[in-house]
């Protein structure tokens, strides 16, 4: 049987839906959420002395939960928005870029002890903003990924024969046949008590690079580190 694609225009009308039923159900599930952590923190700060042990370790996780609800909404609200942004396109030092990534990145606790190693960029051309968020993403979980390590490394560096720009690191890495799963929202391929995070960062990559005609990568081994991959139009190497 011959299935015809969606025409053009109900391609748009499903994305406008889409978008409505996201926003929709984030707005209707904040409210609800705030009052949960609102009136359990109440219950915290005026009936502690009336709850044992038990009671107020019950209490954190039932505010742990909707705290971390509230940050899923918030990044489901954020993703969607990346679709939607304008594109402000211009030239971009992409080293430069990178570099202020790394020095913000240093003045963390996990930035200080880990060594960055920072090669030549070629230039390319998209929005700024995006594309640092770009390299925000990748530096930051490479860093995060590898503190574990005696002597964390982050290598930030091109490879010609790919035309690609890539963040190294010497961290936990991944298997492979999992790959597929890691640029999906909250997706997630390590235990978040071992490493907190939303699970979608790599997707909010993904989704930029590709509204600027570019694509991304990665490839890994588990406890032997990470690589991941992106293009951009406009570099040196596409001229």
């Amino acid at each position: 049987m011959v299935v015809n694609p969606p025409a053009p225009r109900e391609v748009a009308d499903l994305k406008k839906e889409l978008e409505i039923i996201t926003c929709s159900i984030s707005h209707d599930l904040r409210a609800p959420l705030r009052a949960i952590n609102g009136f359990s923190q109440i219950m915290a700060e005026d009936y502690s002395p009336a709850l044992d042990a038990e009671g107020l370790r019950l209490l954190g996780v039932i505010r742990q939960n909707a705290q971390k609800m509230e940050s899923l909404i918030e990044g489901l609200l954020y993703f969607s928005r990346l679709g939607r942004m304008p594109l402000a396109p211009a030239a971009l030092d992409m080293r430069d870029l990178a570099a202020s990534v790394i020095d913000e990145i240093k003045k963390s606790p996990e930035g200080i002890r880990t060594q960055f190693r920072l090669g030549e960029l070629p230039g390319a051309f998209g929005d700024s903003a995006l594309i640092g968020l770009v390299w925000s993403r990748l530096i930051s979980n490479a860093v995060k990924f590898s503190a574990k390590k005696d002597a964390p490394l982050v290598d930030v560096s091109y490879e010609p024969s790919e035309k690609a720009y890539r963040v190294k690191d010497n961290g936990a890495g991944f298997d492979m046949k999992y790959a597929d799963k890691l640029f999906g929202l909250f997706q997630r391929l390590h235990p978040e008590s071992e490493f907190p995070g939303l699970g979608a960062d790599l997707a909010m990559v993904k989704r930029v690079v590709r509204r600027h005609g570019g694509k991304v990568w990665a490839e890994a081994s588990p406890r032997q580190g990470a690589s991941f991959y992106f293009t951009l139009p406009g570099g040196r190497d596409d001229a």
